[in-house]
């Protein structure tokens, strides 16, 4: 009896373990991307942030119920994402990243498409990152980063 306890105890905490994985993906998840896509336009990396984190968390808790796109107009930059699936955190920074074609450095601006996730993504100034992932209600999926400081200034080139 005590060793079958055990291994369900044990199933239960990999369980836990998996499910808590699945919720919230790794910093490492978010950060790997966009600092590849920083290292390719010569800008240096981004660090994770734990307050920058903790305001992304407690966004992303807002929008669970509805899911929407709406910008927190909070004191730092922000990209949002959304998908009917469990998109990770690298697959929500890749979906702004693959923005990069729409950005024509010489106007600085956006040419033939969205870009200004995949520039707040490369911001030179913006140096801390925080990110958070939520299931919405109607089992959609809501991913937002926040960078601070804050990137897109208008006016001022990203990189």
């Amino acid at each position: 009896m005590g060793s079958q306890f055990s291994v369900a105890i044990c199933l239960m905490a990999f369980t836990l373990a998996c499910v808590s994985l699945a919720q919230n993906p790794s910093n490492e998840d978010y950060l790997n991307v966009h600092n590849a896509a920083r290292a390719e336009v010569g800008v240096g990396p981004m660090t994770w942030d734990a307050t920058v984190a903790a305001y992304a968390q407690q966004y992303a808790s807002k929008r669970i119920a509805d899911c929407d796109l709406i910008h927190s107009t909070g004191p730092y930059g922000e990209n949002l994402a959304e998908a009917s699936y469990a998109l990770s955190g690298a697959e929500a920074v890749t979906l702004w990243v693959d923005e990069k074609p729409h950005y024509n450095y010489d106007a600085n601006q956006c040419v033939g498409g969205e870009c200004l996730h995949y520039t707040q993504v490369v911001w030179r100034n913006s140096t801390r990152l925080g990110c958070a992932r939520v299931k919405c209600s109607s089992g959609w999926w809501f991913v937002t980063c926040n960078y601070d400081p804050p990137g897109n200034i208008v006016g001022e080139r990203p990189y």
